[in-house]
């Protein structure tokens, strides 16, 4: 139960990167009091930048405060230099590799088609969680499992916007970057799950943090222009978004570690509905009927799901 717990609030710290991005992308009216954000325009080149400057805060952050969520940290990163934790030292680069190809694909897919559409596609990626686990780890999921992930699913499907309504920014590069993000963020939790039997997740995330920065760093010269950008605004909004970040993915990892990458997967799948209330709260982005319905009925799937009795430690 408390690997539960802490998967669901690594949630709602993502519901909030994903406010962050929105409000940097386009302007709101925020709390409904004064406009904020539009800072630049969602292109590829300036999703690169964003990844890159999130990281430059992140990575500092974690080394900061690794060792004190897990003591042995600097131990553990420094054995993985001797030739017999090679294999553990790169499958935490691979994490990291994966992690960045997620969010680059995903900042991609957000560049080319609404948001609502881009982060429901992401959120499919428990589906590709499951088969991996299955294939990797012999980890079948029960019929509640499979069938709580539907219900989460066409919940988080109802929350968002139908293609039609928004037909102009509709496009098929899009549509498979947004689902390209999820398979690769599908494939970042199945490789942390098998990481967690040698190595504790805090190191595994800042190794993660500091591939995913060096990756968005080397991409940063290809196709930036001169065009003067409002840095202060950038950083502030680079700032929260990497505390967000950063203690998201680190529940995120514990929580793996507790309950297996399938079932944490499938809490995952409310990202939407929570985000779509957050944005209505926080960027007063109305809510229709349908986005109601499917606010509960991802409600009704995460109380469920909390009474599986498979939540328990792989």
């Amino acid at each position: 139960m408390l690997g539960f717990f802490i998967v669901l609030l690594a949630s709602f710290f993502f519901c909030f990167q994903n406010v962050i991005v929105r409000v940097l992308f386009t302007e709101h009216a925020f709390l409904g009091l004064f406009p904020l954000g539009g800072f630049v325009t969602p292109t590829l080149p300036h999703s690169f930048l964003l990844l890159a400057m999130r990281m430059l805060l992140v990575v500092p952050l974690m080394s900061i405060l690794a060792s004190r969520f897990y003591p042995p940290t600097w131990k553990e990163l420094a054995s993985l230099a001797q030739p017999p934790q090679r294999g553990i030292l790169l499958q935490s680069i691979a994490g990291g590799g994966l992690m960045f190809l997620y969010l680059a694909l995903l900042y991609l897919s957000v560049g080319m088609i609404p948001t609502g559409i881009a982060m429901t596609l992401f959120f499919t990626y428990p589906v590709f969680t499951a088969l991996f686990s299955w294939g990797w780890f012999g980890d079948r999921p029960t019929r509640l499992q499979w069938g709580v992930m539907g219900i989460v699913l066409l919940g988080s499907a109802l929350t968002m916007p139908h293609p039609s309504a928004v037909a102009p920014g509709y496009n098929w590069i899009g549509v498979t970057t947004g689902i390209a993000s999820g398979v690769a963020y599908a494939f970042y939790t199945v490789v942390a799950q098998k990481s967690f039997t040698d190595l504790h997740p805090v190191p595994y995330t800042w190794v993660s943090f500091a591939t995913t920065l060096v990756l968005s760093c080397l991409c940063l010269p290809f196709g930036q222009s001169q065009e003067t950008l409002p840095w202060v605004a950038l950083w502030i909004g680079g700032l929260c978004s990497a505390i967000v970040t950063f203690a998201g993915h680190v529940l995120t990892n514990i929580g793996i570690r507790l309950i297996g990458a399938t079932t944490a997967a499938m809490i995952g799948t409310a990202n939407p509905a929570f985000t779509v209330v957050l944005a209505w709260g926080a960027i007063q982005e109305t809510l229709k009927g349908g986005q109601l319905m499917g606010v509960a009925i991802v409600t009704v799937g995460v109380v469920l799901l909390s009474r599986d009795r498979s939540l328990k430690k792989p």
